[in-house]
């Protein structure tokens, strides 16, 4: 057997006995946990609260909450949208803050 196969067969069978390992469903063992869609019609808790809180801009603070209690260790495609509500909430924190001071003072 040529040396270069051989040891291209023992790398394999160490990344078998890595530290990685492919996480797989429970119900369906052929998917796995990123083929699932992500809640809220697909797009990610995260994304979902962006675009509601223009209507109700508390969830920016609920995606804020959820981000820092790092909720995107759950599914890694949550992160951004995450981060971008809780950016939103910032934003917005700091304009009622200017308006409350403008009309107090």
């Amino acid at each position: 057997m040529d040396p270069s196969i051989k040891q291209h067969l023992t790398e394999a069978v160490e990344q078998k006995i890595g530290e990685y390992a492919l996480i797989r469903d429970a119900e369906n063992p052929q998917l796995s946990i990123y083929d699932k869609p992500l809640p809220c019609f697909g797009c990610g808790i995260g994304w979902f609260s962006l675009l509601l809180g223009f209507v109700f801009p508390l969830m920016w603070y609920y995606a804020t909450i959820l981000y820092f209690g790092n909720y995107y260790h759950k599914d890694p495609r949550e992160r951004a949208g995450l981060a971008a509500s809780a950016i939103a909430a910032l934003i917005c924190t700091i304009a009622l803050i200017i308006t409350i001071a403008i009309l107090v003072f």
